[in-house]
């Protein structure tokens, strides 16, 4: 837990000096408040009892400036608590989000988007919250218990040990209640990650979920997993319902023990009026005191898990980082796999690429087709280092990958993943993700290329039309379009498309296949397809299967030597002929 403290404190920064300032005037404002109940004590003993006028404005006065005294500082306090505890908010996150921006792709996989959304709004809410109780209400509580508990002896002698009995007792029933709630508000802060899944995963889906009907099952996804939030919600504040009346017990027992005893001494000459309504001041003082620190301890446990969640975090370092004095530049765009296997849960535990060497020169074509699961994908993710090779090694440029600045690496390798995105904002800001000085002129050569332009044109804004988050205003073929348009301005030494151009016909895909070949000469290309038309004309076709190479050449010579690509080709070609029959 103290490393966890130490790991957060670090995000307080700028805002260090209110954090500081906000006890002080706590302390100050706690001074106040236990003048005052003497001040009320002196009035009516030797002013108001007497009917000393003179005294009575004299102590009057006193008292107001008493007052106003506490409010100021109450509200310095509380100003600087609130600035303190939201910049301190604000820099978790932010510390948060620059270290998931430099997270490869496996440590995204190790917490789930959903986790840490979580993380970043729920958890970050509660530590918040915390922070400023930390800050305020933890340092008034026991510096106010304190004092009042000596000021009541001081005032109350034998009379006060009745604190002695109270104050132990709400104590262990307080910390008896907050530390039982501990394991269950754990427990509900897991399920919001799983409720935060759920929820993702209907709304991304949407369109599934509609098109199979399956709107009724989502619902009861995701009333079962509100249900077991409520429930465990409900078990954690019944237990916390249970300080009040616990409080009010103790209060009423202790202000009727005060009143009975206090009733005696004046009547015998032991005390003044005016000392026992300071009694009963300092006795809520007191009292509140206990109630307000039992909330605090309250707030700490509930905060706990959210606190070691966001330090995980925080703590948790790349799996991929740029090399110390990393290489800057990728000479060319040549590409070379020595004895590469990867396995997405580490070394030797089901390897997804097994014993890889492959050869690629730069400006060659490269075509990898294979079945699903064969791991084409993963192949050409270890090219920009999304994921590092378990065993062997990748090289680019005749360097390996592992020795390069991984921004330079990345700036010479265009990559159009299988589930590319585009943002919410215009076509033109979307395309300048490749490159955000590109020119108008160069976002349209591009988007020829990519055969985006016509479509683009057909909108009314044209480039300057808006494109809603993901995407989901325009169809599958034009955003992968627009994805290669924005892959290419980039000019890379190497571009990958994976699957990129599924969603397109075969005459675009030709289409684009051609300015890429024309235009791109120097730029080694990497195509991964399921269709043999999109690869045939490449300078070497690679065949995955489980994971290996099974076959190296051109589409004639895996014609005649690889019975995979063969099969593939031939059920290609039966199932082509099918359709144009049907046509006819």
């Amino acid at each position: 837990m103290t490393n966890t403290v130490k790991q957060l404190s670090k995000s307080v920064r700028e805002y260090k000096r209110d954090a500081i300032l906000t006890p002080v005037f706590v302390i100050g404002e706690v001074a106040m408040d236990v003048v005052i109940p003497m001040l009320i004590s002196n009035l009516i003993d030797y002013g108001i009892t007497p009917g000393n006028m003179d005294y009575i404005y004299t102590v009057g006065f006193q008292l107001v400036v008493a007052c106003l005294v506490a409010l100021a500082l109450g509200v310095l306090s509380g100003r600087h608590a609130a600035k303190a505890s939201a910049g301190f908010a604000k820099n978790l996150r932010k510390d948060m989000y620059y270290n998931i921006q430099d997270f490869a792709f496996s440590n995204i996989d190790k917490f789930s988007t959903p986790s840490i959304i979580t993380r970043m709004t729920t958890d970050v809410t509660n530590v918040q919250m915390a922070f400023q109780m930390v800050i305020r209400v933890a340092v008034r509580s026991p510096i106010m218990l304190i004092s009042a508990l000596f000021m009541a002896f001081r005032l109350g002698g034998k009379m006060a040990m009745v604190y002695l009995i109270v104050i132990p007792l709400l104590g262990f029933g307080l910390y008896f209640i907050s530390t039982s709630v501990a394991k269950i508000f754990k427990r509900a802060f897991k399920r919001y990650d799983a409720l935060n899944a759920v929820v993702q995963e209907n709304v991304s889906g949407i369109r599934v979920v509609k098109s199979y009907v399956r709107e009724d099952y989502e619902i009861k996804k995701f009333t079962d997993m509100s249900e077991g939030m409520r429930q465990d919600f409900t078990k954690a504040e019944t237990r916390l319902a249970l300080n009040m009346p616990m409080m009010q017990l103790c209060i009423y027992s202790t202000m009727t023990a005060i009143f009975w005893f206090g009733s005696r001494f004046i009547l015998s000459g032991g005390m003044t009026t005016g000392n026992l309504m300071s009694l009963v001041t300092y006795t809520m003082q007191m009292l509140n005191s206990m109630m307000m620190l039992s909330m605090v301890f309250t707030m700490i446990v509930m905060s706990r898990a959210s606190m070691e969640r966001i330090a995980e975090l925080l703590r948790e370092t790349p799996d991929i980082q740029s090399a110390p004095d990393g290489v800057s530049e990728v000479k060319d765009g040549s590409i070379e796999f020595k004895n590469v296997s990867f396995s997405y849960k580490g070394e030797g535990t089901n390897p997804s690429l097994m014993d890889v060497n492959l050869s690629i020169r730069s400006g060659e074509t490269i075509g990898i087709i294979g079945s699903t699961g064969s791991a084409k994908s993963t192949l050409v993710q270890l090219i920009p280092r999304l994921y590092d090779a378990t065993e062997g090694e990748v090289l680019v440029g005749g360097v390996n990958v592992k020795n390069y600045d991984l921004e330079a690496l990345r700036n010479s390798v265009a990559m159009v993943l299988q589930k590319n995105v585009l943002f919410s904002g215009t076509i033109k800001s979307n395309l300048r993700w490749g490159d955000e000085n590109a020119t108008d002129e160069e976002m349209i050569t591009a988007c020829k290329h990519a055969q985006a332009d016509d479509f683009i044109q057909s909108f009314p804004d044209k480039y300057d039309s808006r494109i809603e988050q993901g995407g989901t205003n325009v169809s599958g073929g034009q955003k992968q379009r627009l994805c290669i348009a924005r892959a290419l301005l980039k000019k890379p030494k190497i571009l990958i498309l994976d699957d990129s151009t599924s969603a397109v016909d075969t005459k675009t895909d030709a289409m684009i296949r051609d300015a890429l070949a024309n235009d791109l000469a120097d730029t080694t290309k990497i195509i991964v397809a399921q269709r043999v038309t999109s690869i045939q004309d490449a300078d070497r076709i690679i065949v995955m299967d489980e994971g290996r190479i099974n076959g190296i050449g051109t589409h004639e010579e895996l014609l005649r030597t690889n019975e995979i690509y063969r099969e593939v080709y031939t059920s290609q070609q039966k199932g082509g002929d099918e359709e144009n029959a049907q046509n006819e």
